[in-house]
Protein backbone atom coordinates (compact mmCIF):
# COMPACT_ATOMS: atom_id res chain seq x y z
CA UNK A 1 0.00 0.00 0.00
CA UNK A 2 1.36 3.30 -1.04
CA UNK A 3 2.31 6.20 2.13
CA UNK A 4 1.37 9.77 0.92
CA UNK A 5 2.78 12.49 2.07
CA UNK A 6 0.84 15.68 1.51
CA UNK A 7 1.81 19.66 1.66
CA UNK A 8 -0.57 22.87 0.81
CA UNK A 9 1.51 25.59 -1.24
CA UNK A 10 -0.39 29.13 -1.42
CA UNK A 11 -0.43 30.22 -5.11
CA UNK A 12 -0.06 33.59 -6.32
CA UNK A 13 -2.09 34.35 -9.65
CA UNK A 14 0.50 35.44 -12.23
CA UNK A 15 2.92 32.71 -11.37
CA UNK A 16 0.57 29.66 -10.68
CA UNK A 17 2.60 27.41 -13.80
CA UNK A 18 5.85 28.39 -12.46
CA UNK A 19 5.21 27.42 -8.72
CA UNK A 20 2.84 24.41 -9.68
CA UNK A 21 5.53 23.15 -12.25
CA UNK A 22 8.53 23.72 -9.36
CA UNK A 23 6.59 21.18 -7.55
CA UNK A 24 5.84 19.06 -10.48
CA UNK A 25 9.62 18.15 -10.64
CA UNK A 26 10.01 17.35 -7.12
CA UNK A 27 7.67 14.81 -7.62
CA UNK A 28 4.75 16.53 -6.41
CA UNK A 29 1.22 16.02 -7.34
CA UNK A 30 -1.57 18.39 -7.74
CA UNK A 31 -4.29 17.03 -5.82
CA UNK A 32 -7.07 20.38 -5.42
CA UNK A 33 -6.91 24.29 -5.74
CA UNK A 34 -9.12 26.36 -3.52
CA UNK A 35 -9.50 30.20 -3.30
CA UNK A 36 -6.92 31.28 -0.06
CA UNK A 37 -8.30 34.13 1.97
CA UNK A 38 -8.77 36.22 -0.24
CA UNK A 39 -9.92 36.50 -4.23
CA UNK A 40 -6.18 36.84 -5.49
CA UNK A 41 -4.54 34.04 -3.55
CA UNK A 42 -5.15 30.42 -4.19
CA UNK A 43 -3.91 27.45 -1.96
CA UNK A 44 -2.81 24.47 -3.89
CA UNK A 45 -3.11 20.92 -1.82
CA UNK A 46 -0.41 18.53 -3.10
CA UNK A 47 0.68 14.58 -2.31
CA UNK A 48 3.92 12.75 -3.55
CA UNK A 49 5.08 9.16 -2.26
CA UNK A 50 6.62 8.63 1.04
CA UNK A 51 10.11 7.23 0.78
Amino acid sequence: MTTWEYSTVPLLTHSTTQILNTWGEEGWELVSVTQGPNPENLVAFLKRPLN
